[in-house]
């Protein structure tokens, strides 16, 4: 069977950045529900469709078809006063947004002088990252993944 849209589509996959170092690799197959429903890169997902079990894909996606360019706005200067006393570089913290709402992770990236830098940028954020892929599984998606827009079952989503 090949990959097309509503095809629940199980793969393994590495990926690199620029120096060809491994940022992350698959342990355990993941699975994706294809077709526009935004279960990975949509440059990823362009290659891979057509493709069928065995098939490899390698996609170089520039920043913004991957985790975007870093945006000046999420990066804060905190006083520590409002952390934890054991605050330490590379921890992570939920904050609100004060525009939108929504809750941010932001990584502390230093601290100094009684203050603490925090981003809520993706730490791949501004860069080109290598995605290899292989196909392991393809087959038809339920009416239920459908309407959920995501994959269900062994790999994928549960409830």
């Amino acid at each position: 069977m090949q990959i097309a849209k509503n095809t629940v589509v199980t793969l393994h996959y590495e990926m690199f950045d620029a120096n060809n170092t491994l940022l992350d690799k698959t342990e355990e197959p993941i699975s994706y529900l294809h077709g526009g429903y935004d279960g990975i890169f949509p440059l990823v997902e362009e290659a891979l469709q057509g493709k069928a079990v065995g098939d490899s894909v390698d996609v170089t996606m520039q920043p913004d078809d991957a985790f975007g360019d870093p945006e000046e706005e999420l990066v804060r200067v905190e006083p520590l006063d409002v952390f934890p006393s054991d605050v330490e570089v590379g921890m992570m913290f939920e904050a609100d947004d004060p525009e939108t709402g929504e809750v941010l992770l932001f990584r502390v990236t230093d601290i100094a002088d009684g203050k603490a830098v925090v981003d809520a940028n993706h730490p791949l954020a501004g860069q080109t990252i290598r995605f290899v892929a292989k196909v392991v599984e393809v087959r038809p998606a339920s009416e239920e993944e459908q309407s959920h827009g995501h994959a269900h079952g062994e790999h994928g989503h549960h409830h």
